[in-house]
């Protein structure tokens, strides 16, 4: 995704980059055995329209870069189904860890692949570790959703970073947010809520019959 960034245009990277919750929609049935309703095919399908329509990426020439992307959304796919398969039988500690054990060894390697590992400064340091301290916690949220929930149930709501990170950009750095922002967001918001809604309320009447009755 870093070299898709540097090649391609953000607005086509982030397209690609959300393609991976569809990804799961389709390899979690084989994957992991979870039946892909027609409710999950729906949220699916209206979470792409949603960034479709936030992100417009224009036509352009197969490349590198797009090839880059699409891999890494591949990749994001594969990763969020094997912590789910790892959550049946392991702990979200446990996954943590060697998530971030495997990071540690793998960045510095290709940190110092040219030689040379340059060390972030005193003044940018703070902002490092609010990086890393971020990403531990999202992929423990991550970890802790796929554990209690679905994949195919958490996977969608994901598409919910696109909107909220062009509200990020319109409130720190003045980026502006026209109807096209506007009416992607609320496709995305509400094909996450159908979503839901319909899931938690086929969990509800299990629930019940489970229920002992004398």
């Amino acid at each position: 995704m870093v070299f898709a960034i540097t090649v391609v245009p953000l607005a086509e990277v982030f397209a690609l980059e959300f393609t991976a919750p569809l990804w799961v929609l389709l390899l979690a049935p084989l994957v992991l055995g979870e039946p892909l309703s027609k409710t999950r095919m729906l949220a699916g399908a209206l979470g792409l329209l949603g960034v479709l329509l936030v992100t417009r990426p224009t036509p352009d020439t197969l490349s590198w870069g797009v090839v880059a992307g699409a891999m890494a959304a591949i990749g994001f796919a594969g990763s969020i189904m094997a912590t789910k398969k790892l959550t049946r039988s392991e702990t979200i500690w446990t996954v943590l860890f060697y998530m971030t054990l495997m990071q540690l060894v793998f960045g510095a390697v290709c940190a110092g692949a040219d030689g040379d590992i340059a060390l972030p400064s005193f003044s940018n340091m703070p902002w490092v570790v609010l990086i890393a301290c971020a990403g531990l916690f999202a992929h423990l949220c991550l970890t802790s959703a796929l554990s209690l929930a679905p994949a195919t149930v958490v996977v969608p709501v994901d598409l919910l970073r696109l909107p909220v990170i062009m509200l990020v950009g319109f409130s720190l750095y003045g980026e502006v947010i026209d109807i096209y922002v506007v009416l992607g967001a609320l496709v995305i918001f509400g094909a996450n809520y159908i979503n839901i809604w319909i899931e938690t309320r086929a969990v509800k009447p299990a629930s019940k019959g489970a229920e002992p009755t004398g």
